[in-house]
C-alpha cells in the first residue's frame, strides 16, 4: 500500500509562466497560476509545477561537478520532427554525438536536461 500519492514534478526556474509556456508547448495542456508559482496540467498525466527560485542556477550535463539533479523523459512517435520542434521553442541540444540512439538529451530554456525518447 502506497503512503503517498504523486502531486506534481517541481521545476525551479527563473520565469515560471515563460518555462510553463515551453513545456505547455511541448506536452499540451493549460498552463494556471501566476507569479512565484505556475502549474501546467498535462492531459492524461501528473501535472507539472513551476517555481521561482530566485539566484537559479541551471544545471549542466554531463557534469559530476554541476549535477543535473532530474531529468523528463518524453515519449514521442518521431525524433527528427519532435526534435526540430523543441529546438523552434528554445531547447538546446546536449548531445548529439550519438544519432542512432533512441533518444535524445537537450535543455529546455531555463536550463533543465530533458530527453525525446522514441516511442
Amino acid at each position: 500500500m502506497a503512503l503517498a500519492e504523486l502531486g506534481a514534478v517541481v521545476l525551479d526556474c527563473p520565469d515560471p509562466r515563460a518555462l510553463a509556456g515551453f513545456y505547455a508547448q511541448v506536452l499540451g495542456g493549460g498552463i494556471e497560476g501566476e507569479g512565484d508559482w505556475v502549474n501546467l496540467k498535462v492531459p492524461g498525466g501528473q501535472s507539472l509545477a513551476f517555481q521561482a527560485a530566485p539566484g537559479f542556477v541551471a544545471p549542466e550535463w554531463p557534469s559530476p561537478e554541476h549535477s543535473q539533479q532530474f531529468h523528463l523523459d518524453l515519449t514521442v512517435d518521431d525524433l527528427d520532427a519532435a526534435e526540430e520542434a523543441v529546438l523552434a521553442l528554445g531547447a538546446k541540444p546536449l548531445d548529439t554525438d550519438d544519432r542512432s540512439r533512441t533518444f535524445r538529451v537537450y535543455a529546455d530554456p531555463a536550463g533543465h536536461p530533458f530527453c525525446l525518447c522514441a516511442g
